[in-house]
């Protein structure tokens, strides 16, 4: 019996040294809770996420050591005591290259966490750009590419233009914004991606599906908002990129920023060089050459803790060659060698006005114009024309009990001039739209929000339009968050055709009598799983989607009696539609990233009978990703991608292609190397298919499914000088 009793009593007693502890997650500077922290107890590996509030519950025995992490910070170990147990706070400090919290801009209007959004919104954060400086300092087109969803086709053989396609629809039906607003468009034809560098941006936003009820017409596919740099208080920076690849790449970009409680500034100014390459020995170029030279200072003025004003310039200038390597390296002669030459330049002005109202309410002003001037030179053929865009916009937002209200009106416009003498049959054009809109995000309980909002455009050719949208968020737990939502769209008709060759502008005449803005329909569908396994953090998401744009607008040859005859838009009966899902996977364990993603899309033009597949849209698209930080100094990590086979526009397919990368990143103190590879399989189109059909003084160019640039690999210097 004493035995039994002694037995009972040291099971009490270890059963009453288990303890429940009661703790807190926090960022060390701010205080705040962080949400989403694992915190494992290291003999058993087993723990818990932290929730919204960054606070955690653990029933442990005797002392535990417990490993305690979050991204964008560094993990910390400390020792806990059953006899002793009680509330714990732990502090985390920020990562060296610290992560800002992800506020969504541009997709709600009303600076909301992006967990809180019922709209879908992903986001690459200031981590993800920085990299891809190193990586790619010229443009933003192959960190796009990464995305699960977009594909970055290339349009010309000659000049390397590119087009975004998101979920199956061509770039045109994509919004693009630089700080909420409007960025390119019309005459600029498909050099927008082309001529963003990535070390003058903060993160990138992007909504797919439709999105037109906060941004007006155009954002049927979805919206890219370029999220600008802003000065840190009392923490200047000065920084460079040097960068030189195999494929004669030579980039130089700068960056600066400095700021007071008055005052503060941001400075970029970047440069490209880029030689022209004839990779696969056929006389012409695969890669064209690019002179061009990009320029954003923004000063910002805080009148009070209230009130911000944001001044900014852009200049961008671009020269960019291609065609024949004779024309572009001896010397162009316009009677035998064949080049196709743009040259552009864009000054931009815009100003932010922000104001911060009783509790938390703010109101908004912007305007931006932009002159956008382009050469288009060839052998036989050239033209000059001018853009002028302008937006304004003035919001009002604000957050009380359940509702996260925005409401607001914008006018915006363009205007088209050709500049004379020239041989192109193209009518100059002016167009304008004013709009109101308004969107309420209505939180009906801890679990469920309600976003509802509508739009209603005022088109000066093209009419009326009201746009509404419909979205709902469902938070079955802390693991899984459901979205569902969907919108109308349009998008007015353009001149200019990203995919339309230069030399074709000399016969576009216009449009059909009788032409309409096209009108979409869009909706989604995701779930989102996350949760810690032991010390992994596993994010599981599954995400459906549908469009169809009515009446879609395509290019046909109008009857003539001479040739060839001239070019025109009209509207087709049939509609485009497209349809289907995307999954990813993504785990992460301290210093190792792991990804596997994979995209179907069914993309149908229901108006050709013959050929029903939309052309150049890979059905089948797989992506992968590891990454591991071996040290504070050196990270490395590779990537693939499998390109499933594209439909052309004869309804022929193409082979299917693997595509790889390489990338190591190695830190010295102040300065960053990396050494990156693209294309490790060397896989091209031009490998084995002809891509020049002549005559050769003026060639004919197949569609391009496939990379043509071949293996490239690049070395980078950034330097932090301060």
């Amino acid at each position: 019996m004493k035995l039994y009793t002694l037995l009972f009593a040291l099971a009490l007693c270890n059963q009453l040294q288990a303890q429940n502890m009661v703790g807190m997650v926090k960022d060390h500077s701010t205080g705040k809770g962080i949400a989403g922290a694992s915190v494992v107890i290291q003999s058993t590996q087993k723990g818990i996420q932290t929730d919204a509030e960054g606070r955690f519950t653990l029933h442990f025995n005797g002392k535990q050591i417990v490993h305690v992490s979050a991204t964008g910070y560094q993990p910390v170990d400390t020792t806990i005591d059953a006899t002793n147990a009680q509330n714990l706070i732990i502090a985390l400090q920020a990562s060296e290259e610290e992560l800002e919290e992800v506020v969504i801009v541009a997709s709600s209007r009303t600076n909301s966490r992006i967990e809180d959004l019922p709209t879908k919104v992903e986001v690459l954060g200031s981590e993800e750009v920085h990299e891809e400086n190193g990586i790619k300092p010229g443009n933003i087109a192959s960190l796009l590419g990464d995305i699960a969803g977009i594909q970055i086709q290339q349009t010309n053989a000659a000049t390397g233009n590119a087009d975004m396609r998101i979920q199956g629809l061509q770039g045109k039906y994509t919004q693009i914004l630089r700080d909420g607003m409007p960025l390119f468009g019309g005459y600029a034809g498909s050099f927008s991606i082309l001529q963003i560098p990535p070390m003058d941006l903060q993160q990138i936003e992007l909504v797919k599906g439709a999105a037109s009820t906060l941004y007006g017409g155009g954002a049927i596919a979805g919206m890219l908002n370029l999220v600008s740099k802003k000065p840190k208080l009392d923490k200047p920076d000065a920084s460079l990129t040097l960068n030189k690849s195999t494929l004669s790449e030579n980039n130089m970009n700068v960056f600066l920023s400095g700021r007071n409680n008055k005052a503060g500034y941001t400075f970029f100014a970047g440069g490209t060089l880029q030689n022209p390459v004839d990779v696969n020995s056929d006389s012409f170029s695969d890669v064209p050459a690019v002179k061009s030279i990009f320029i954003h200072p923004r000063i910002f003025l805080y009148n009070s803790a209230s009130s911000t004003v944001i001044v900014g310039y852009t200049l961008n200038y671009e020269d960019r060659n291609g065609g024949n390597m004779n024309a572009l390296k001896k010397g162009i002669n316009w009677q035998q060698d064949f080049y196709i030459q743009n040259k552009s330049l864009r000054n931009t002005a815009d100003i932010v006005w922000e104001k911060k109202l009783q509790g938390n309410a703010l109101l908004t002003t912007k305007f931006s114009t932009s002159f956008f001037n382009r050469a288009i030179n060839t052998n036989s053929f050239g033209m000059k024309g001018n853009q002028t865009t302008w937006y304004s916009e003035m919001a009002y937002a604000n957050k009380w009990n359940r509702h996260n209200f925005v409401a607001g009106i914008n006018f915006n416009g363009d205007q088209f001039n050709k500049t004379l003498p020239d041989s192109t049959l193209l009518p100059s054009e002016k167009n304008n739209t004013i709009g109101i809109f308004a969107q309420d995000d209505w939180k009906l309980n801890s679990a469920l929000t309600l976003q509802s909002g509508i739009r209603v455009d005022a088109h000066n050719k093209y009419g009326n339009f009201i746009l509404p949208r419909l979205s709902i968020m469902y938070k079955a737990n802390q693991q899984v968050t459901m979205r569902m939502g969907g919108g109308l769209g349009y998008k007015t008709p353009t001149l200019f055709n990203t995919e339309i060759d230069e030399r074709n502008y000399r016969y576009l005449l216009g449009y059909n009598d009788g032409i309409q803005a096209e009108k979409s329909i869009g909706a989604n569908f995701d779930v989102n799983y996350k949760t810690h396994i032991e010390r992994w953090n596993l994010t599981l998401n599954q995400t459906f989607f549908y469009n169809q744009i009515s009446r879609p607008l395509t290019m046909v040859a109008f009857p003539s009696l001479i040739a060839p005859a001239p070019l025109g838009y009209f509207n087709q009966f049939e509609p485009i539609q497209t349809s289907g899902f995307e999954t990813y996977v993504q785990l992460t364990k301290d210093a190792l990233e792991l990804y596997l993603g994979y995209v179907y899309t069914n993309a149908k033009r229901k108006y050709d009978t013959n050929f029903p597949n939309l052309p150049l849209i890979a059905s089948n698209k797989l992506a992968s990703i590891v990454a591991y930080e071996f040290s504070k100094k050196f990270r490395a990590g590779i990537e693939a991608a499998y390109t499933g086979k594209q439909f052309l526009d004869n309804g022929q397919t193409t082979t299917p292609y693997v595509f790889a990368a390489l990338m190591m990143r190695y830190n010295v103190g102040k300065v960053s190397l990396v050494l990156n590879c693209e294309n490790l399989l060397d896989y091209r189109q031009n490998k084995t298919n002809q891509v020049v059909y002549p005559p050769f003084k003026n060639p004919t160019f197949p569609e391009i499914w496939a990379p043509l640039d071949g293996r490239v690999v690049n070395l980078s210097v950034y330097y932090k000088i301060k």
